[in-house]
């Protein structure tokens, strides 16, 4: 039987991963993961794919807010936005939504360590973004992720992949929330519903992948040959647009604890 072998949380969108041994699994997905994210002031959204900067900012949550970290910046607390905070339609991919602003001193900070204007925003109660309805109920929702709460990968699917690059790429390349092993490579592809410990998950569509992967997350460099996804080009182009697919989309179904060596069970 599958087993869950890593957990991680990217509590700002594109930062550093936080490894984590235990989670709680919310209707958006882990618990903080993608609750912040950089802006530009008219709300279109920044990630790694562009400032791959992003990735060496730590992002750490807490009950009253968020940590931020990053080389040669001062640490910052960021305080959670209190419920009358401003409000920004934000954009993200074809979603926009009323996130919540924060202070100023985060989106100093932000725009000092990107080098050009940007703000910071958070994921409250009062934002909504549903999940793309091809895929979902009326009632699951989103928060700063590209589009689902979850993202899972198997380590049989990295290890197939590393096997064909001329040199190993770590699963941190990918950004999962969820990694399992003890399947065969790209099982992932046909699973439709998982219990992990108590938590019901519906996985419902591969991720596509792009030039973000060929970030390393220790440099923030670019590879200059682009890989992974050189490689993956050529076996991985799935479905009728042919878009290059590694890991899958994952919606919750029963939200509850999460612990690094829960049994997989697949459901159909």
């Amino acid at each position: 039987m599958p087993t869950l072998t890593s957990l991680t949380l990217y509590p700002l969108k594109s930062c550093a991963g936080l490894p984590l041994t235990r989670a709680t699994v919310e209707p958006l997905g882990l618990q903080h993961d993608r609750r912040w994210m950089a802006v530009r002031p008219d709300g279109s959204f920044l990630t790694g794919r562009e400032f791959p900067a992003l990735v060496r900012v730590r992002a750490v949550p807490g009950a009253k807010g968020l940590h931020l970290s990053a080389p040669d910046m001062p640490d910052l607390e960021v305080p959670l936005p209190p419920a009358d905070a401003p409000r920004l339609d934000v954009t993200v991919w074809d979603d926009t939504c009323s996130a919540a602003r924060v202070r100023a001193e985060a989106d100093r900070w932000l725009s000092d360590y990107l080098g050009q204007p940007a703000l910071l925003v958070h994921v409250d109660a009062r934002m909504q973004r549903p999940v793309d309805p091809k895929y979902a109920t009326p009632e699951d929702q989103v928060g700063f992720a590209d589009a689902f709460p979850l993202l899972l990968l198997s380590e049989a699917s990295l290890a197939d992949l590393n096997q064909r690059l001329p040199r190993s790429v770590p699963m941190a390349r990918f950004r999962p929330n969820l990694v399992v092993d003890g399947c065969a490579p790209f099982a992932e592809d046909g699973w439709k519903r998982l219990r992990i410990g108590a938590v019901e998950l519906a996985v419902v569509k591969p991720c596509a992948r792009c030039v973000f992967t060929t970030v390393d997350p220790e440099t923030a460099r670019r590879d200059p040959q682009n890989e992974p996804l050189r490689t993956l080009t050529t076996y991985r182009r799935l479905g009728p647009k042919k878009l290059v697919m590694f890991g899958q989309n994952v919606i919750v179904r029963r939200p509850g604890e999460l612990r690094v060596g829960d049994a997989v069970e697949l459901l159909e």
